[in-house]
């Protein structure tokens, strides 16, 4: 199996739908010029297309073992993250204050996009670092700033998020672990937690696990969760490793994929002595929980992104090199490559128009980001950070239903052979099936566009988004006029679905019921004005993006195939959002 990261795709993507030329122009990201941005790039595709790539089946089928010093990987793990270590990249778009480049957040997404891509269970360790990252950036103190925060930057430590617990899952509210204030201002840490992501490992000299727990009188719910830092190994005031804490792996989760990531049940106190430290204060865990959970959100949504990228390559390829059946409407009887029969070209054309369109949707997320942290006026930071937080559940549940359907879709193309392990494919759909589950389920990432985004301002930033796909539609160029129609058309769905979501929003049932074909609605149509919105560059400033000529005319092709075919799935949509709970709430499910 051969991967190549598409490059020019992701410069084109990050131009037009993160807007980074308009970052570039921030103060904050001045040095995100084209030349930085490309050569980044560039290296990061080595580094993705090598040590990566060489390592994503050996993991799946050679996995990590606990033993009595703890996990290990299999060999040449530890080399690769070396090679993260040494090229800077946990730093790429870090604080400069402690050791980080500052770069924006998009250029982040575009490399972390790569490492998925080659290698989806190695990069969940370079994606839980970076939540680890953000939150001590947002949240720790100076003193633990300067000790763990610039290991971390630096890619020598790793980080991990520690939430769930065994009888905690989504209800982060009903965690038992506990934290005590010692003499010397440290805790000491009680508690068990399951489904850790990279929790422990052999590939570098120390982890820095961020566990959430309950201090003596802290009242149940979230209200009362506070976040610790947990060293694997304590650090002296030189910065050098001290002894172990208190902090063990006890087992290793059997997957159905990511078989390459350890996925650890972690024991913190079983001697008692587990030294952890207040990231905050008191009872503003949640705080920090969600600093790393938005990130990881979009991380998440990102695999979706990757795979489906991923799968659609695989595909392609095998589809050019399997010779089977003479092709319709052919006088020859001889047998022609699939790529040649039409229902596999149309596989083909979902798979490439469906990764383009959500990779479209994940880099404008991610480009609201950074205008929500880089803006020059504060005005549009407000604006553009409540944007962002409007898109993230719609990026994290659509971009990985859609990973999930298309690597679906590739096992399809490959017939027979796709489902024989052998083939490889089979490793792209078992490793994105999470995807949709952690980080928030996708009905949760549904409810939460609901209850916590569309409902509290009464649909406003829901209009905005709305508006900008009105702009969209109304400068489409001639070529793609055949769009106007299906976009006014999902924008009249939208405005319907949400005007019905706000006059039953005092019905729980009712709106909850509707949740996840709205996210749906929402996830087709922006991913397809975004996509159009690519198209309507290549058409009208060809020569500013120094694109070939065969760029152009796929871009709209793919375009108009994807808003034609997909966009009608949005108006169908709306008499799912409207039925109501009432047949659910009938169900007998004894």
């Amino acid at each position: 199996m051969v991967y190549r990261a598409p490059t020019v795709e992701q410069y084109f993507a990050l131009n037009v739908s993160a807007r980074l030329q308009e970052l570039e122009q921030m103060e904050k990201f001045k040095q995100a010029s084209p030349d930085i941005t490309q050569a980044i790039l560039k290296e990061a595709s080595k580094l993705a297309e090598g040590p990566f790539l060489d390592l994503n089946r050996i993991g799946d089928i050679d996995h990590p073992q606990l033993g009595n010093d703890g996990v290990t990987l299999p060999d040449g793990f530890a080399a690769a993250h070396k090679k993260w270590e040494e090229g800077g990249w946990s730093g790429l778009c870090a604080d400069t204050t402690y050791g980080g480049q500052g770069l924006p957040f998009a250029i982040g997404v575009a490399v972390l996009e790569q490492l998925i891509s080659a290698n989806m269970a190695f990069s969940l360790c370079m994606l839980l670092t970076n939540g680890a990252i953000e939150a001590l950036t947002a949240h720790a103190s100076e003193d633990l700033k300067q000790r763990y925060l610039c290991r971390l930057i630096s890619g020598e430590w790793t980080g991990t998020m520690n939430l769930t617990e065994p009888n905690a899952g989504s209800d982060v509210g009903a965690l038992t672990s506990t934290a005590e204030l010692h003499a010397d201002g440290s805790y000491r840490i009680k508690g068990t937690k399951i489904f850790i992501t990279w929790g422990d490992h052999d590939c570098a000299s120390n982890i820095v696990h961020l566990v959430l727990a309950r201090t003596p009188g802290a009242p149940g719910g979230t209200r009362g969760i506070s976040m610790f830092l947990v060293p694997k190994f304590l650090v002296n005031d030189d910065g050098s490793l001290g002894e172990r804490n208190d902090v063990d792996c006890v087992s290793i989760e059997h997957k159905l994929g990511l078989h390459g990531s350890p996925t650890c049940v972690m024991r913190f106190g079983e001697r008692d002595s587990c030294v952890g430290y207040l990231v905050g204060e008191e009872m503003t865990g949640m705080r920090g929980m969600f600093t790393m959970m938005n990130n990881a959100r979009i991380g998440i949504g990102l695999q979706g992104v990757a795979i489906a990228e991923r799968a659609y390559q695989e595909a392609r390829n095998f589809a050019r090199e399997r010779v089977q059946s003479r092709k319709a409407g052919s006088n020859s009887n001889k047998p022609v490559p699939i790529i040649e029969h039409m229902d596999v070209r149309r596989m083909l054309m979902i798979l490439r128009s469906t990764s383009e369109a959500i990779r479209a949707l994940a880099y404008y997320n991610a480009g609201m980001v950074d205008q929500a942290h880089g803006h020059d006026d504060p005005v549009q930071r407000e604006a553009c950070s409540k944007i962002a937080n409007f898109v993230t559940p719609i990026m994290k549940g659509f971009c990985t239903d859609s990973g999930v359907e298309m690597t679906s879709i590739a096992i399809q193309v490959y017939g027979g052979m796709g489902y024989v392990e052998e083939s490889g494919i089979p490793q792209l759909y078992r490793d994105i099936r999470i995807a949709p589950i952690y980080e928030g389920t996708n009905g949760i990432q549904a409810i939460d566009l609901l209850t916590r985004k569309l409902i509290p301002d009464r649909g406003a930033v829901a209009s905005k988004m709305m508006q900008y796909m009105e702009t969209v539609s109304d400068r489409l160029p001639g070529p793609l006029e055949p769009l106007v129609s299906p976009i006014w058309k999902t924008v009249q769905a939208l405005k319907l679905a949400t005007d019905w979501m706000l006059e039953h929003s005092d019905n729980s049932d009712d709106i909850l019921a509707a949740a996840t074909p709205y996210l749906r609605m929402w996830g087709i149509g922006l991913s397809a004005v975004l996509l159009a919105e690519q198209a309507t560059r290549v058409l009208s400033e060809p020569s500013a993006e120094e694109l070939s000529d065969s760029f152009i005319d796929e871009k709209v092709n793919t375009t108009i195939f994807y808003c034609q075919q997909r966009l009608p799935e949005v108006t169908a949509m709306v008499d799912q959002v409207v039925f109501g709970a009432q047949r659910l709430v009938a169900a007998n499910f004894d």
